[in-house]
């Protein structure tokens, strides 16, 4: 009889045990995840990411606490190559990082300590649409004005769209943008153009219809170019990226970056971490983003759900890193890279 509870007791513990062996790792129980964002406040990318942090632990096994904390610099590289290089891999550190994260290492940014294809993607929330626009004082009201007559707009960092863009543009369709560096992101950019500093910028659509509804309703600035292969149905008179270029390199070109919006504003894990735990952070993302109450939020901001799960996100980061070497060396050579 005593042998039978003692062997009995001895199964016991080992299922127990065995139990918790298998959910090492899966569960975030008393323990706290931080969102690192790559850019300032006020921002597309900080909106998003606090609308995550506010939602995501729920969702979670062990319901942890969730943070958002801002991480800008470098054009968003510094918050990249800490996610990959630095950052504790068990799942409490997550990312929301530069669109352009793939691109600059197709195009062997200097800056790049990372690889698009190594991160773990945990799903997206939104596509992003990133808009030129010029104040409406300003001479340059559309990108034929701009290739007739510079007009300067704000730069807010070497790896960030505000001056990757204008640079493309400048060098494949021979625009005349002027670009104002040292702006830490869209926020203080527009800041400096309501201030007279520079004329135009470029911000996501997203950022502009909750931030900027004024400017919108007053006409108080044009849009003029939407980096994205087609046109918007809301900007449906606004030309798009996908549209311009007389040759088929420079429509290569500028279909890298017309297709960064797939990455948009995206929630990304570091790389080497369990697998256990990329499929917990997947499964808990797919289920925030059809989440009543995350959805309503969403409403309420009046921004864009347009969700991918991570594995999607996967699959187009490692492609956007396979670009031809004629136009690989076309848009490196806009950026002085050899």
């Amino acid at each position: 009889m005593r042998k039978s509870l003692f062997l009995a007791a001895a199964v016991a513990v080992a299922m127990a045990s065995g139990s918790a062996s298998a959910q090492t790792g899966a569960s975030f129980a008393r323990k706290t995840i931080t969102i690192y964002i790559a850019n300032t406040a006020g921002g597309s990318y900080d909106l998003y990411a606090r609308l995550i942090a506010r939602n995501f632990g729920k969702h979670l096994p062990g319901t942890p606490t969730v943070v958002a904390s801002n991480m800008p610099g470098g054009g968003g590289l510094i918050c990249a190559n800490y996610l990959y290089t630095v950052a504790p891999k068990d799942g409490t550190a997550l990312g929301v990082l530069i669109e352009t994260v793939a691109v600059e290492q197709a195009l062997k940014d200097p800056g790049v300590r990372y690889d698009a294809a190594k991160f773990n993607w945990v799903g997206r929330v939104a596509s992003s649409n990133n808009v030129h626009f010029q104040w409406h004082s300003s001479k340059v009201q559309s990108l034929e004005d701009a290739k007739k007559m510079e007009t300067t707009v704000a730069g807010t960092g070497p790896g960030n769209m505000a001056e990757i863009m204008p640079k493309v543009l400048n060098a494949v369709v021979g625009t005349k943008f002027k670009i104002i560096s040292g702006y830490p992101a869209s926020t203080e950019a527009m800041l400096a153009m309501e201030k007279g500093e520079v004329e135009g910028g470029l911000s996501a659509w997203a950022t502009l219809k909750v931030q900027k509804q004024d400017w919108l309703r007053d006409k108080t600035i044009k849009i003029i170019l939407q980096d994205v292969p087609d046109r918007s149905p809301e900007l449906a008179d606004v030309p798009a990226l996908g549209e311009i270029g007389s040759t088929p390199e420079e429509k290569g070109v500028l279909g890298i970056y017309a297709s960064n919006g797939v990455i948009g504003r995206s929630l990304v894990a570091p790389p080497g971490l369990p697998p256990d735990v990329v499929a917990a952070l997947r499964t808990g993302f797919d289920a925030m983003v059809k989440d009543a109450a995350f959805i309503a939020e969403i409403d309420k901001l009046k921004v864009e759900l347009d969700p991918y799960t991570g594995q999607q996100l996967q699959e187009r980061a490692v492609k956007l890193l396979d670009v031809p070497d004629s136009v690989r060396r076309r848009a490196m050579a806009i950026f002085g890279r050899t």
